[in-house]
């Protein structure tokens, strides 16, 4: 059984990767966290990172955290100085269009010696939404950075209803239906692989009028009985 670490945000991608994982006989040794000093992160999903904490403890797996400059290239080396001193056979991600992403944690994982899965890489971002929902994936919008969204968005759940809103969204607008140009972020509240789920207690959304985006800033949550 090969022994894994799943560099996890707490989003939608990443908890989809750990579910696979698990179902498909990996040992989800760790989840790894990169903490970002910076909002413009080419790298990893800023908001609400903090509660990857809740999402571990909800799963029992283990959380490996570390902080990052957020400057491109230089938070590569940063995921890889968390992942080189772990004893693990292999790296999974959430990728599913980025050749970004993938192509440079691809190359971490050449350099340590271990094996890449991208699971979901290449599937279609329409069956991938819809089949997270049909799963039971609690999913929240908690930050939306493109043309089409407003603030009405933030906190807003992905169900059937958000979900064909948010495909016309996107194909008038030319935007990533997963998000994976960084257009929305999401935090996963609740999904079959949680033993207790996310519960927000206080929360606040930051807009930008001038911008025209923003994100959920979750100040308070806990782990609930499901």
């Amino acid at each position: 059984m090969l022994k894994l670490a799943i560099l996890f945000s707490g989003g939608k991608d990443s908890t989809r990767v750990v579910q696979w994982c698990i179902e498909n006989g990996y040992e989800v040794a760790y989840l790894v966290t990169v903490i970002p000093l910076r909002q413009d992160s080419w790298m990893y999903h800023v908001p609400n990172i903090h509660l990857t904490k809740l999402s571990a403890e909800a799963m029992g797996i283990p959380l490996i955290t570390g902080e990052s400059s957020g400057m491109k290239e230089e938070e590569v080396n940063d995921m890889k100085s968390l992942l080189e001193n772990l004893d693990i056979d292999g790296v999974a991600c959430g990728g599913i269009a980025s050749n970004y992403q993938r192509k440079r944690i691809e190359r971490v994982c050449k350099e340590l010696g271990v094996k890449f899965l991208a699971p979901f890489w290449g599937a279609d971002p329409e069956e991938f939404l819809r089949d997270t929902i049909n799963i039971g994936f609690d999913v929240r919008i908690v930050g939306v950075y493109a043309d089409g969204f407003d603030e009405s968005w933030l906190g807003k759940r992905l169900d059937y209803h958000s979900f064909n809103q948010l495909i016309r969204i996107c194909k008038q607008h030319g935007l990533s239906l997963v998000g994976e140009g960084g257009e929305y972020e999401t935090l996963v509240v609740d999904c079959p692989i949680f033993m207790k789920r996310i519960e927000i207690i206080d929360s606040e959304k930051v807009w930008d009028k001038k911008t025209q985006s923003g994100y959920l800033r979750i100040k308070k949550a806990k782990l609930i009985k499901k």
